[in-house]
C-alpha cells in the first residue's frame, strides 16, 4: 500500500511541477514580448556610442525592464542598451535585423556563463533596420522551480512516510483478529484444547470467522466430550456381563481341571447364563456400532420405503419374540425417505421395550394413521420424573435394571427418527401403561418412481 501511495504522490507532485514550471516559462516569455523597446533605444540614442558591452558600473537607462537590452545589426556588430550581461548576437538576430525572419524567442549563454532567455524583434534605429533583442536570466524561473521541487519532495516525503506509518498501524490493527485466529488454531491444533475461544466483536468478515470458528471447536468439543462419555459408559456396560462371563466360564474349566463334575442342573444353568451373556454382549456390541456410525443426516441408503411395511415386518418379529402376548396391529399406508434397515431396527425396539414391559397375556396396541406411529403397552408405565432421561445412551429405569437391555434401544430410536426428519416421544397411557409416537414425514401414496 506503501508503494502505491509513494506513486501516486509522485505522479502529482510531478505533475504539479510540470504544469507550474510551463505556466512560469510562458509568463516569462510574455514578459520579454510586453518590454517596450522604443523607449529603450530613445533613452538610449546618443549616450554612449555602441559598446558591446555593459561598461563598468554603468547605471541602468530603462528602469522598468528589468532585463539586458541589446541592438543587433545585419553585419552581426551590437550596441549595449540597458542590463548587465554581455548577450552573443545570432544568426537570428542577424536575420531579423535584415527583415528575414519573425521575432524569435531562444536562450543563449551570456559571456559570465548565465543562461538567458532572449526575445528578438525588429526595430529602427537611426532610421535604419535593426535587431533588439531583450533578455533574462533563465534563474528567475529556476530558482522559484527549484524551491518548488523542494517543497514538493519534502511534502511527499512526509506523506509517503505518514501513510506508510498510517497503513502499517491500520493493517496491524484489522489483521490482529488474524493473527488471534491464528494463534488459537496453532494451539489447538498444538494441545488440542477444543475449550478456548476467540473473542468476536463486530459484523464484518473477520467477526464472522471467528464466530464460524468458535461454534467449530464448540462442536468438536461436544462431539469429543458425548463420545469419551459413550466409551466411558460403554466400558461400564460392558463389564458386568463379562465378569458374569468370566465367572461362570472360570467354574466351568475348574470343574474340568478338578475332575469334580458339576451337578448337571448347575452345569445346565451355568451354560444357559453363558449364553445369555454372550447374547447380551453381542446386542451390546451392535448397539454401539449403531451408535458409532456418524451424525450425518442422510446416507446413501435413504429411499422411499412403506412406512406400514417396515411397522408390519417389525411387529411380526415381536410376536415371536412375545407370544403369549396379544399384538394388534392397523397400519395404514405411509411412504418416507429413510434407511430401512435401520428405520426396522428403530421400531423393533420400541416394540421390544412393549413386549419387555408387557405382563403375561397382556396386550399391545399398534396402529399407524398419516405418518404417526403409536405403541401402547400396559405395563407399569414409566414415572414422570424418568421420561426426560428415557432417550439417553445407557440409561436405564431403576425398575427396569433387571432385565436384560444395554439401555441403548431407544438412544438408537431417537437418532434413527431425528435422521429421517422425524421425532419421537413417550408418554404415560391412560389407564396404565407407556405410549411411544412416532411421527415421520411422508405420503399416504408413493411416488411414481417407487413402487407401491
Amino acid at each position: 500500500m506503501t508503494a502505491v501511495v509513494a506513486f501516486a504522490v509522485a505522479v502529482v507532485a510531478t505533475s504539479s511541477w510540470l504544469v507550474v514550471r510551463t505556466q512560469l516559462r510562458e509568463q516569462f516569455d510574455d514578459s520579454l514580448r510586453s518590454a517596450d523597446v522604443e523607449q529603450a533605444t530613445k533613452s538610449f540614442d546618443g549616450r554612449l556610442g555602441c559598446p558591446q558591452g555593459p561598461p563598468p558600473n554603468a547605471e541602468r537607462f530603462v528602469s522598468n525592464l528589468s532585463a539586458t537590452v541589446q541592438i543587433v545589426f545585419a553585419d552581426g556588430s551590437r550596441c549595449w542598451v540597458d542590463g548587465t550581461k554581455d548577450l552573443p548576437a545570432t544568426e537570428d538576430d542577424r536575420a531579423i535585423a535584415e527583415g528575414d525572419q519573425p521575432p524569435v524567442l531562444h536562450t543563449v549563454t551570456a559571456a559570465d556563463g548565465t543562461k538567458m532567455r532572449v526575445y528578438t524583434q525588429p526595430a529602427a534605429y537611426q532610421n535604419r533596420p535593426v535587431a533588439v533583442s531583450i533578455a533574462r536570466p533563465l534563474s528567475d524561473i529556476d530558482e522559484p522551480l527549484n524551491r518548488l521541487a523542494l517543497i514538493l519532495l519534502v511534502v511527499a516525503g512526509i506523506g509517503v512516510l505518514g501513510a506508510g506509518a498510517a497503513g502499517l498501524l491500520v493493517a496491524r490493527t484489522g489483521l490482529k483478529p488474524v493473527d488471534d485466529l491464528t494463534e488459537t488454531v496453532e494451539h489447538v491444533a498444538r494441545t488440542e484444547d477444543l475449550t478456548i475461544r476467540i473473542p468476536a466483536e463486530g459484523d464484518d468478515e473477520i467477526a464472522r470467522l471467528s464466530r464460524s470458528f468458535n461454534a467449530m471447536t464448540a462442536a468438536l468439543e461436544s462431539s469429543q466430550e458425548r463420545q469419551a462419555q459413550l466409551i466411558a459408559d460403554a466400558g461400564h456396560e460392558l463389564r458386568t456381563p463379562l465378569t458374569s462371563l468370566r465367572t461362570n466360564i472360570e467354574l466351568l474349566a475348574r470343574s474340568e481341571e478338578t475332575g469334580r463334575a458339576i451337578p448337571p442342573d448347575d452345569r445346565k444353568a451355568l451354560l444357559a447364563s453363558v449364553k445369555a451373556q454372550m447374547t447380551e454382549l453381542a446386542a451390546l456390541i451392535g448397539d454401539l456400532q449403531e451408535l458409532a456410525r456418524p451424525d450425518t443426516g442422510q446416507t446413501a441408503k435413504v429411499e422411499v420405503v412403506g412406512f406400514h411395511q417396515i411397522a408390519h415386518t417389525a411387529v411380526d418379529r415381536a410376536r415371536l419374540r412375545g407370544p403369549e402376548l396379544e399384538i394388534t396391529a392397523e397400519l395404514a399406508p405411509w411412504y418416507v425417505r429413510a434407511d430401512a434397515a435401520a428405520l426396522e431396527r428403530a421400531l423393533v425396539n420400541i416394540l421390544d421395550n412393549a413386549v419387555k414391559f408387557s405382563p403375561p397375556g397382556g396386550a399391545v396396541e399398534v396402529a399407524l394413521d398419516r405418518g404417526t406411529l403409536t405403541v401402547r403397552d400396559h405395563g407399569p408405565g414409566i414415572p414422570a420424573e424418568e421420561l426426560p432421561h428415557v432417550f439417553d445412551r445407557f440409561w436405564r429405569s431403576p425398575t427396569a435394571r433387571q432385565l436384560p437391555g444395554s439401555g441403548l434401544g431407544l438412544s438408537i430410536v431417537a437418532r434413527t427418527v431425528q435422521q429421517s426428519g422425524g421425532e419421537v416421544t413417550l408418554r404415560p397411557a391412560d389407564g396404565g401403561g407407556t405410549v411411544a409416537v412416532v411421527r415421520l414425514p411422508g405420503a399416504p401414496t408413493p411416488p411414481p418412481e417407487h413402487p407401491a
